[in-house]
């Protein structure tokens, strides 16, 4: 059968269309290059076969798959090639395929199952994000390493009896190589910040932060055996001591996946059923430093650039961890760098590369600390500094000495709210006269999710649905996440950041020399203007760009 006619005959392809896509396949198969090419859909050339080869198109989210069935099927065949069998009727077992014309794969499956299949269509996505689900990442790779086991090396396998050299040798072995390397794959392909991998009494867990939420991930229960050996090969691969299983590690791994750059951070901490890993994934092909690109509202936005223009003084963003001050601080950066300002930073860890900013590497075993690189820098007559974190009293006074002798300081603080900022640094010891002197403004920040452009519904809420501190009672549309294929079923795409920008002026000045409590400060800003988180997330609800129960779960009402 030739595919590009039948394209053809159910009127997906014009004949000019077909004779460019033949030009232009490259030797792929003539539908992999139409999709490629963006001319149709997988979803369309798959119901045109379904139609044409008298089979059935399915969406698999229709489907309740049962445990039992799976287990008549070698998981390695499934995985192998992306078939996923539904349900038995009438003697037959209907397998998912994505390729009706792989008819050795089938064939391969229904001699080794004894079964007799009947292949029915589905998205390849949606098959291998099934199979994932049902039988979990890496299910394959631990069939392989069960199969390397023998009745011999059960101890082998128990951390408490096993020596350093013996563990990192198995650590290297390709099967945990590549189990490891699904777990990342997976975390990037999910679009996940973080992946914590947890022992517990019960097994292991394994869980991605996707939008700022956890989300637990299915993995075979065997992969509990081979724990000690993911540990390891972690550790192996961030430089970490192996042999260290009482202390906490930090480290850092380097990857290049798809031409992208990765740069994954490593946290291992000693816990009661054993380490518990946290990799902080930094995708620098995805990230864009763009002030304009954040979703600030302009009545915070336009103060914000002048703040970040200022010739001296400190400008701190604050937020828990995970919340974007990062992003912030490098799009500030980025707008106003130029070829006649000198910016160097101090960070623990680099987290991005910019070019044209010089940027220190904190070492703190080596006495590398904030305040010590600080204070080395100012001699490199810098006219713009940042500091990834003031922490203690020490680093807190050495950014309060630069923008005292001219330079613009920018650094970040973990407090709840910008009013906060002011007296956490006199809590740090630092005199209340010089903090109301420098700090020049706070912005606050939280990261609410987008809602799914795909999938959102628009609703007319009543009034009881509305908050009582939402602003417009007479609202005629907002909008509420619905899930669909595009977003995982979550409702939810990406994030957005909600921000409190307070600007320091001589009120505020005065009300910090005598020691006011953050309260009254926030008070203050509040009746000249300032827009609260939760302010800010309203106008996103408003907007369309998300919910109104995010903006409820990310910030706290305001209480002034």
């Amino acid at each position: 059968m030739e595919i590009s006619e039948v394209l053809v005959r159910h009127g997906l392809l014009t004949t000019d269309q077909r004779d460019q896509v033949k030009q232009q396949s490259n030797g792929h198969r003539f539908d992999k290059a139409v999709i490629e090419m963006g001319l149709l859909t997988e979803e369309q050339t798959l119901q045109a076969f379904a139609e044409e080869l008298g089979m059935k198109y399915v969406e698999l989210k229709d489907f309740t798959i049962d445990p039992e069935l799976l287990n008549l099927f070698p998981t390695s065949t499934i995985y192998r090639h992306s078939l996923l069998p539904l349900r038995r009727e009438n003697g037959l077992v209907e397998v998912a395929t994505s390729d009706p014309f792989d008819l050795e794969a089938l064939d391969e499956l229904s001699s080794l199952s004894n079964l007799r299949l009947e292949p029915v269509l589905a998205r390849h996505a949606d098959v291998v994000q099934f199979i994932k689900e049902k039988l979990g990442v890496g299910g394959d790779t631990i069939n392989e390493l069960v199969k390397q086991k023998t009745d011999d090396d059960d101890d082998y396998l128990a951390e408490a009896s096993r020596a350093d050299g013996e563990l990192a040798e198995m650590a290297q072995q390709a099967s945990v190589i590549r189990l490891v390397n699904e777990l990342l794959l997976e975390a990037l392909q999910q679009q996940a910040s973080d992946v914590h991998i947890e022992p517990g009494e019960r097994g292991l867990r394994v869980r991605y932060r996707v939008d700022g939420m956890l989300r637990v991930q299915s993995v075979p229960p065997e992969i509990n055996q081979f724990y000690a050996a993911i540990v390891t090969r972690l550790k192996i691969m961030s430089r970490l001591n192996i042999a260290e299983k009482r202390l906490p590690q930090d480290g850092r791994i380097e990857l290049k996946v798809a031409g992208r750059d990765i740069d994954v951070r490593v946290s291992i901490i000693p816990m009661l059923h054993g380490e518990g890993i946290v990799l902080r994934i930094l995708d620098k092909g995805r990230m864009v430093f763009n002030l304009s690109s954040m979703g600030m509202p302009d009545p915070i936005y336009h103060p914000f650039q002048k703040l970040i223009s200022l010739p001296h003084g400190i400008v701190l963003v604050t937020g828990p961890t995970g919340s974007g001050k990062s992003t912030t601080l490098y799009s500030g950066l980025n707008e106003i760098r130029n070829a006649h300002t000198k910016i160097i930073t101090v960070e623990d860890p680099v987290e991005y590369q910019l070019d044209g900013i010089s940027q220190i590497q904190v070492h703190s075993r080596i006495g590398l600390t904030f305040a010590a690189g600080l204070r080395s820098i100012l001699r490199h007559d810098p006219d713009v500094i940042l500091i990834g974190e003031i922490r203690d009293y020490e680093t807190a006074e050495a950014a309060i000495q630069a923008s005292l002798t001219g330079h613009l300081v920018f650094s970040t603080l973990h407090t709840n709210d910008a009013a906060s900022s002011f007296t956490r640094l006199v809590d740090m010891g630092v005199e209340p006269f010089l903090v109301a002197s420098t700090v020049e403004g706070v912005m606050a920040q939280r990261l609410v999710r987008r809602l799914c452009m795909h999938c959102r519904e628009s609703y007319q809420p009543t009034p009881d649905e509305l908050p009582k501190d939402f602003p417009n009672r007479d609202i005629q549309e907002l909008f509420r996440p619905v899930g669909c294929r595009e977003c995982g079923d979550t409702g939810y795409a990406g994030r957005i950041g909600a921000y409190e920008l307070l600007i320091n002026d001589d009120t505020i000045r005065e009300m910090c020399g005598q020691r006011v409590s953050s309260t009254r400060i926030r008070q203050y800003g509040v009746e000249h203007g300032m827009i609260t988180l939760r302010q800010c997330g309203w106008l996103h609800a408003m907007n369309g760009t998300t919910s109104i129960e995010d903006v409820l779960r990310i910030t706290k009402g305001d209480i002034v």
